[in-house]
């Protein structure tokens, strides 16, 4: 890989692209000189902090110019980033940094009208660390990412000019230090199934992915990008940021999703490049003010999930003329990517699979017993190649449980390989239920609730039932003015798909929940009471 590690790939885009534009942020503008000349200046700032090669440094913000900086910086410095859910609360905050070890945190002021700052102080308000933050013993230094920070905290200015003494000779020489093989990232799974795990991921597994990545999708110099996918998921900042630098593509972040937004980015940004989840997608075709905004620049789009309805798939390019529209699948442990469509896929594979496996890797699906099975037969998905994590941090036990010592990935998803070697996602295997001997897969029979032409967006979990054990339950979004009632909906399921995969239940819902990331929160659907029972009484 010629870019050698993520701070060679940086320094290597602001040459290659110098005066092209590479962030749009709110009013400012940087072109990819400025940008390499920011990273610079906050690797410098790093040095000056005392961090060393292999030392974490995590990120809790929002998508924006800053975050990109700060973090390309820390990363150019040698530090192993750690990005935090913008979601977090200050406690779930506290755990990843402590779990860490992280040594410096660059954090938001305010977000969504809540103060990140006071709120991990209040997690952290308790221990015998000498730090800013007595219960994080490790973290020595806060950064705040404003013109104002607490005592004991720093602010973003005040950081930065701690490396202007920092000669540039010497950031170089950290710089060019940096292996291949050394940690570039930590990303904490979101702890669907218990506490967060740390993937770790290199410096060359990142490039390598994300130049494939960039390849397939046909992102090309030039596109400009609307960073809807937040940062702390590879989806934005693999996906996004580095493959952005790869390509000399524009980066445009946005910190929040609002379908208004999006519309009105990209018509004043002429945004070329739209990766995100089926729901964004989904919400911006059905906005009833599309028509006044010109989306004609649009060309590409990737999108992933269990559930791309082809009728999606179809919309997208036939109502907006987007040329290439595809699908992926990942998961942190894997780099991000393990399979993608090619361009040039019909719209029954883009929208029935999440495409085949990268260059480089191998996929398969296997039984109970560890088997590997045939084509249309279902079983857990496996992974393995250069984009499969070194393990978790520090945490052997947890590493061998889902990685053998052939290299083989367990990926906890439940699939079905085609004759040409297509994954389709049907569910994760915790979420299956078994319904009187029958496995039920919810992603399967979302898919198929999904043509239902009221229905825009749905999801279905196993609920008890005295009779068969587990029956679904399924919560639906209804289209704008549809009507149609549970009833209605259970007898056209009946009609469409086979009797024990019909859920016995509908509950219609404004929004289902999701997590930052787009993943539909099934634990919290699961824990809502059901009508005529009281909570917990299963």
């Amino acid at each position: 890989m010629r870019w050698g590690s993520i701070a060679g790939l940086v320094r290597s885009a602001a040459r290659t692209y110098a005066d092209r534009e590479a962030v749009v942020d709110g009013r400012t503008r940087i072109s990819y000189a400025q940008l390499g000349e920011r990273v610079e200046r906050a690797a410098a700032a790093a040095l000056a902090a005392g961090v060393r090669p292999g030392d974490r440094v995590a990120v809790w913000a929002p998508n924006g110019l800053d975050w990109i900086v700060c973090a390309l910086g820390a990363v150019s410095a040698g530090a192993v980033l750690v990005p935090l859910n913008t979601r977090f609360k200050g406690a779930e905050a506290a755990y990843v940094l402590r779990r860490s070890r992280a040594r410096l945190l660059f954090v938001t002021g305010t977000f969504l009208g809540t103060s990140y700052v006071a709120s991990l102080r209040r997690a952290a308000a308790e221990g015998t660390g000498a730090g800013p933050l007595p219960g994080l013993p490790h973290l020595e230094q806060v950064v705040v990412l404003a013109e104002d920070a607490p005592e004991s905290f720093r602010t973003w200015k005040d950081f930065l000019a701690g490396g202007d003494a920092v000669p540039a000779a010497v950031v170089r020489a950290r710089a060019d230090s940096i292996r291949p093989d050394a940690p570039s990232d930590i990303i904490f799974t979101s702890g669907t199934t218990g506490s967060p795990k740390g993937a770790v991921i290199t410096h060359a597994q990142t490039l390598r992915c994300y130049a494939i990545w960039s390849e397939l999708a046909g992102l090309r110099e030039g596109d400009r990008y609307l960073i809807v996918n937040p940062f702390f998921h590879t989806f934005g900042y693999k996906a996004g940021v580095v493959a952005c630098l790869m390509r000399g593509a524009t980066m445009v972040p946005q910190p929040v999703f609002d379908v208004d937004t999006v519309l009105a980015n990209i018509a004043a940004e002429r945004i070329s490049v739209l990766p995100g989840p089926p729901t964004l997608h989904q919400s911006l075709l059905d906005h009833p003010a599309r028509s006044q905004h010109d989306l004609s620049a649009l060309r590409l789009v990737v999108t992933g999930a269990a559930v791309v309805p082809l009728r999606l798939v179809e919309r997208l390019r036939g109502e907006l003329r987007i040329a290439t529209v595809l699908t992926a699948y990942g998961l942190s442990e894997a780099g991000g990517l393990v399979t993608m469509c090619r361009r040039g896929d019909p719209p029954e594979v883009v929208s029935a699979t999440s495409g085949r496996a990268v260059p480089g890797t191998e996929v398969r699906v296997t039984g109970p017993d560890g088997r590997p099975l045939g084509p249309g037969e279902a079983g857990e998905v496996q992974v393995r190649g250069h984009n499969v994590m070194l393990g978790y941090f520090e945490d052997p036990e947890e590493t061998a449980r889902v990685l053998g010592p052939d290299g083989w990935l367990r990926t906890g998803d439940v699939g079905v390989l085609d004759e040409a070697g297509n994954l389709r996602i049907t569910d994760r295997i915790k979420d299956m239920f078994i319904v009187g001997g029958f496995n039920a897969y919810p992603a399967e029979i979302e898919q198929l609730l999904g043509l239902h032409p009221d229905i825009a967006d749905v999801a279905v979990v196993g609920v008890p039932d005295p009779r068969l054990g587990e029956v679904g339950k399924a919560y639906a979004v209804r289209r704008p003015d549809a009507t149609v009632t549970a009833d209605d909906l259970i007898a056209w399921a009946r009609r469409e798909m086979a009797n024990y995969k019909v859920p016995r239940e509908v509950e219609f819902v404004a929004e289902l929940p999701r997590n930052a990331s787009g993943k539909v929160l099934k634990r919290a659907l699961r824990s809502r009471p059901r009508p005529g029972r009281a909570p917990g009484a299963e």
